[in-house]
């Protein structure tokens, strides 16, 4: 499809495709920033990443995967042994607990492994939606899609969304966006917010999305 910079007559649809190719052209394979190894390092990590970046989350985890390298170990653990090893992370105190009870669990009911199914994984504690949307998109390749803050001002500011909540946004996003799409979409707008549509000033100045963004236009921001 060609679009038209000058294109005044945008829908969300229009928008999304606009963005969609240029995400395709210009970071066709994103990755998430949390270092793992394997399923059961992935759901450790994006426990802890609630509420906390990726940075830090990354700085605590190599040695705590050495320390419990896998869900038997972890299960087995005390309070007292894995709290020092996330204590830098926010919530500390409820992220332990829950990172023992979730091993506990993956061991008693799912043989060690990491469920695939959504309803299977939010039944683990310290896993809600979002935790368990970015583990079956990362990990299976499902079309889920997390909405973190970054996905949330994203899809509002460039007019994919007019949601009032990371629900709404999710559910109208995941109708808008081609399947095959959405596990990748998810780190397109996570990285897209992290680094140049940025929550107190959007760098639109570098920004490839400016001609399909309702943000851009309201504000008409001089290059």
């Amino acid at each position: 499809m060609t679009f038209d910079a000058g294109l005044t007559d945008w829908t969300p649809e229009l928008r999304a495709k606009y963005a969609l190719d240029w995400f395709q052209r210009h970071m066709p394979a994103p990755q998430t920033e949390l270092a793992y190894a394997n399923g059961f390092q992935l759901l450790v990590a994006v426990i802890l990443s609630a509420q906390c970046t990726d940075v830090r989350v990354n700085a605590v985890t190599p040695a705590l995967f050495k320390a419990f390298p896998t869900p038997q170990q972890l299960a087995a653990a005390t309070f007292e042994q894995v709290y020092p090893y996330v204590r830098s992370v926010s919530y500390p105190n409820n992220k332990t607990k829950h990172l023992i009870a979730m091993a506990r669990m993956l061991v008693e009911e799912f043989g060690g492994e990491v469920p695939s199914r959504l309803e299977d994984l939010q039944r683990l504690p310290g896993v809600g939606r979002k935790t368990a949307n970015v583990v079956a998109s990362v990990l299976f390749n499902a079309p889920t899609l997390a909405v973190d803050t970054h996905v949330f001002r994203v899809s509002n500011r460039l007019g994919l969304t007019d949601a009032r909540n990371p629900l709404q946004s999710e559910k109208q996003l995941v109708a808008l966006i081609p399947q095959e799409l959405i596990p990748r979409a998810h780190h397109w707008l996570i990285l897209h917010g992290r680094y140049v549509c940025k929550a107190r000033k959007p760098d639109c100045e570098r920004c490839g999305l400016a001609n399909c963004c309702a943000h851009f236009e309201e504000h008409d921001y001089p290059y």
